[in-house]
C-alpha cells in the first residue's frame, strides 16, 4: 500500500541520515548548504520540541510511545474508510516523522536533529531533522483532512 510506502521511506531516509549525521559530523559543528541558507549541526535533543521535557526523557518517551500507537490505531481504522485520502496522507507523513523520533528516544535516548535555517531571527537556533517537518506538515494536513 502507498501510505506504508511512504511511511518507510521516511523512516529509512531519517534512519540514514541520523546515522550519517552521528558518524561523521562533531557536536556543535556547523556546515553550510545551498549557499547559506541551510545550516547543518548535530544536536542530541533529549527532550520534545525544543528541548521542552529534557529534564524528564521518561515521560517524554512514555507520550511519545502512546502519541504513536494512538495515532497508529486512528490510522488503521481511517485505512477501512472510503475516501479520507487527505486524512490518510496527514497521517502517513505525521507518523514517518513519529516513527522516526521514537525509534531515536527508544534507542539512542534522544533524537537526532541536523538542520536549521540561517534567518535573522531565533529561528535560527531551533534545529530539525526531516521527521519533525513530516510531523508539522502531518498534523496540519490531518486536521483538515478530519474536518472535511
Amino acid at each position: 500500500m502507498q501510505y506504508i510506502a511512504v511511511m518507510l521511506g521516511i523512516f529509512g531516509l531519517e534512519w540514514k541520515l541520523k546515522n550519517y549525521i552521528e558518524e561523521n559530523k562533531e557536536e556543535g559543528s556547523t556546515h553550510e548548504k545551498c549557499g547559506p541558507f541551510l545550516i547543518i549541526r548535530k544536536h542530541h535533543n533529549r527532550g520534545a520540541f525544543l528541548n521542552a521535557g529534557q529534564n524528564k526523557q521518561k515521560a517524554v518517551m512514555v507520550l511519545s510511545v502512546l502519541l504513536t500507537i494512538a495515532l497508529t490505531a486512528m490510522f488503521v481504522v481511517t485505512l477501512g474508510q472510503a475516501g479520507r485520502g487527505l486524512l490518510k496522507w496527514g497521517l502517513t507523513l505525521l507518523l514517518g516523522g513519529a516513527y522516526s523520533n521514537t525509534y531515536d528516544r527508544l534507542a539512542r535516548k534522544y533524537v537526532v536533529d541536523y538542520v536549521s535555517f540561517n534567518v535573522p531571527f531565533r529561528l535560527r537556533n531551533v534545529i530539525f531533522n526531516i521527521g519533525d517537518f513530516c510531523i508539522m506538515i502531518g498534523a496540519l494536513i490531518s486536521v483538515i483532512g478530519y474536518s472535511r
